[in-house]
């Protein structure tokens, strides 16, 4: 096994506590006593950024020379690794212009400028910022701060590392490391695998921007075509050369979640700690829970990093909500019942005292209704239970607590059933929430098909979800599909979703 020990003296001499602070090691009692583990985070959130980013820039900022100071310096950022770059450029009194994705929460946009450093917006992804930044550095002649592609970067992540097996140096068993371009888990692992290599280091990234884990499945490195925006520090479409070779060498495994598992991370960091993380900060202990619940582990010692803090207010009734469901604390049932007296009685009576978040029901026709029905729920247990209760009853049931169309669409739109459209197509899209960018949806879709239903909600989540509903003739099926690919964004046709049907589909 490459363990790349050269990585070792890195680390054990970068230049990180000009700035940085050596972040606490926090007992997490909640989530250890419901788990049966002892559980610990690690709390970069408390960085003077509140990110550890500022490990990495200022590590490698300080390798500099004076006449690399005085050109300046530049950098591309979903936020964090941007704050970094401002906060170190400030200690060491150069100029910075950082490149940020539009998509970039406001909160950091406001937070580097703050710092002093010039922000230009470009791009919807962090590739896209990439690109636009190595034009300017050619035309002004700037020294370029990679992100995580750097070995001092990766050396200065590195040092959390170096604290954890300081601040717990009993048995561990895991430490699970969030992974964007991978600079963080290949610094960590770098440390880990080379003074402890008994203790596992796993990745965890979103299962819509997990361009690593298919990386190093491929055994290369290959360019994710779009990467999920929710968790926007994480949403990187190619890891770097190093990096890469890092975490293929290092890494135990990868483990991927979806952004309930994140939510509901974000909430139990804060019922521990009283602190509201971002997506990407939560994201390793969301991979935490899924490897307890998949290997049933009981009595580890397991430690994720809470790797930043920087989030929008706003996006806060998303997490909320989408918290409820991943826990199954909610749940979201399409039931039918009979259209005849006492049915709907009959239907509360099965849930009993359980608490309805959501009631939805029109009436259909002559002799069945479909509810569209929120209930909160004591866990999966639970819900099984309620789901055999109405099957027992004769009133058929569907889940619909994993139905993506269902979550962000339906339950806003129930009783808009018809029977004059006998053609329609139903889609689905999202797209970087930016300025304009409705506006510009709505301007691609003009077409000579009809529109026959639309739904957009701002979720507080950075890209707009919309759900789009068209008359095509069937004559017209190869026109619609070339139509679709010239208008550039990318549809997923929910024609046969079972929440469309029930509820909005034509009669």
């Amino acid at each position: 096994m490459n363990t790349h020990s050269d990585y070792l003296q890195k680390i054990l001499t970068a230049a990180v506590y000009d700035v940085a602070v050596e972040t606490p090691l926090d007992f997490a009692k909640n989530l250890s006593h419901r788990s049966n583990n002892r559980i610990f985070i690690k709390r970069e959130d408390l960085q003077p950024v509140f990110s550890f980013k500022l490990r990495g820039a200022y590590n490698k900022m300080a390798q500099l020379s004076d006449e690399e100071l005085q050109r300046g310096v530049i950098t591309a950022s979903a936020g964090n690794h941007a704050q970094g770059v401002a906060l170190s450029a400030k200690k060491l009194g150069c100029k910075a212009i950082i490149v940020m994705p539009k998509t970039t929460p406001q909160i950091k946009v406001d937070a580097v400028k703050n710092l002093g450093g010039e922000v230009v917006l470009a791009g919807e992804s962090f590739n896209d910022a990439y690109d636009y930044a190595m034009r300017l550095v050619d035309e002004k002649n700037m020294v370029y701060i990679p992100p995580f592609n750097d070995p001092f970067v990766i050396a200065g992540q590195g040092t959390i590392g170096m604290e954890i097996t300081r601040q717990h140096p009993r048995k561990i068993d895991a430490i699970f490391v969030q992974i964007g371009g991978g600079g963080l888990a290949a610094g960590i692992a770098a440390y880990i695998k080379n003074v402890r290599p008994d203790i596992k280091v796993i990745g965890v990234q979103t299962n819509d921007s997990d361009d690593m884990k298919q990386s190093i499945d491929a055994g290369e490195i290959i360019t994710l075509p779009e990467v999920g925006l929710f968790s926007d520090g994480t949403a990187v479409k190619k890891v770097g050369k190093e990096t890469f070779a890092l975490c293929r060498d290092l890494l135990d495994e990868i483990i991927t979640v979806n952004t309930d598992a994140v939510c509901s991370a974000i909430k139990d960091i804060f019922d521990d700690t009283r602190v509201i993380t971002e997506p990407a900060g939560a994201l390793s202990l969301a991979g935490l829970k899924a490897y307890i619940a998949r290997e049933n582990a009981n009595n580890q010692t397991l430690i994720a990093i809470a790797s930043g803090a920087n989030i929008n207010f706003h996006r806060l009734r998303h997490v909320s909500e989408r918290t409820e469901l991943s826990e199954r604390r909610e749940a979201i049932l399409a039931v039918t019942i009979p259209e005849r007296p006492g049915s709907f009685l009959k239907f509360i009576e099965i849930l009993g005292d359980r608490n309805i978040t959501e009631f939805n029901y029109r009436y259909g026709d002559d002799s069945l209704a479909h509810i569209f029905v929120g209930i909160q729920t004591a866990g999966m247990d639970d819900l099984n239970q309620i789901k055999q209760k109405l099957e027992d009853e004769r009133l058929p049931v569907l889940d619909l607590t994993d139905n993506e169309t269902a979550k962000v669409h339906i339950r806003y739109m129930v009783g808009g059933r018809t029977h004059k459209i006998k053609n329609e197509r139903v889609l689905s899209a999202q797209f970087p929430e930016h300025p304009g960018a409705l506006p510009r949806f709505l301007r691609a879709m003009k077409s000579q098909w009809n529109i026959t239903l639309f739904h957009y909600r701002n979720h507080g989540a950075d890209y707009g979800r919309v759900l789009v509903g068209v008359d095509v003739p069937d004559t017209d099926n190869q026109a619609f599909h070339d139509f679709l690919q010239h208008i550039g964004y990318t549809f997923h046709d929910q024609t046969d979703n079972v929440a469309y049907q029930l509820f909005l589909g034509a009669e």
